[in-house]
């Protein structure tokens, strides 16, 4: 990161609130339901399917994280009145993981039942280390019940190809990321280099077993050597796609399109917007630099 990007990232917290809801209108669909399925719409007829996400971690009571477990229900069931070609995905935190595993089981589960009724799959998604072993945990029991259940690993840490080896044998549906959560030295890669190289010897080994992996990058290059492990293992298309974020790297998900590969985007909407944005844009800072110029300058 150079000299200007840390310097607009450190300027992230003193960003006025109406400031930052434009910057953010590049990553989120908006704070309602709607307003997600208006996006996960139009990117249907772009020929992108989708993943619809509603922004939040750490609910405080039990009953809030059964209020978000009914969200997902409706999100889900707007999915299908709306044939979009999408599922939910959904943070641990989010349905009070943090509070206890048996909650965490609950709600997930009341959200798998539904989304399987609707012919739907859904994402138990993967937040930092601290919450790496309960995850797993209520995944295999969720996946002991359904078979509609997918997770996300991340490579940046050392330990995801033993977490890969020791998931049951079965159908297996993950979603491969380089992990956005910064952890230390200690138990993970900090260089792009050894995050890439760990991605693609995780996708390997996730191939081998049979696995369907949902390719998550924004890595033109990666994309590329990830690519080039598909024709080596000959995986068929229909047990690989790319899943991308709303508002990154749009011409690669259309090179992706035109080649015949099948690309998701992660639709995210929300209250909860201006934390998530803030991760996004310490990972994108020249973004915020980019409207910023746009808004005082006129600049394009």
């Amino acid at each position: 990161m150079g000299i200007l990007d840390r310097a607009a990232v450190a300027t992230l917290p003193l960003v006025p609130g109406p400031l930052m809801r434009i910057v953010a209108g590049r990553y989120i669909a908006g704070e309602e339901l709607e307003d997600a399925l208006k996006q996960l719409a139009e990117y249907r007829s772009e020929g992108f399917a989708g993943v619809l996400d509603s922004l939040g971690e750490e609910t405080a009571t039990a009953a809030e994280a059964r209020l978000v477990t009914e969200e997902y229900c409706q999100g889900a069931t707007a999915l299908a009145d709306r044939e979009l070609d999408s599922y939910v995905s959904i943070k641990p935190t989010h349905v009070g993981l943090h509070l206890s595993e048996e909650l965490a089981h609950e709600c997930y589960a009341k959200v798998a039942r539904h989304c399987a009724e609707l012919g739907q799959r859904m994402r138990v998604e993967m937040e930092d280390r601290a919450t790496t072993d309960g995850t797993l945990r209520v995944f295999e029991r969720l996946r002991a019940e359904f078979d509609n259940v997918g997770i996300v690993l991340q490579a940046r840490l050392f330990r995801t190809p033993a977490d890969i080896d020791a998931l049951a044998p079965g159908d297996l549906s993950v979603r491969m990321v380089k992990g956005i959560y910064l952890e230390p030295p200690a138990v993970a890669h900090t260089d792009p280099e050894p995050i890439r190289e760990a991605f693609i010897a995780c996708t390997r080994k996730l191939f081998e077993r049979g696995a369907h992996v949902a390719l998550a990058t924004h890595d033109g290059g990666l994309a590329q050597r990830l690519l080039a492990l598909v024709e080596e293992l000959q995986v068929p298309e229909d047990r690989f796609e790319f899943e991308v974020l709303m508002g990154i790297q749009h011409h690669l998900w259309e090179e992706w399109r035109d080649a015949g590969h099948k690309v998701r985007v992660y639709v995210p909407y929300g209250r909860c917007w201006r934390a998530y944005s803030t991760r996004r844009l310490k990972k994108n800072p020249e973004i915020f630099r980019h409207v910023t110029r746009q808004l005082l300058f006129g600049e394009s």
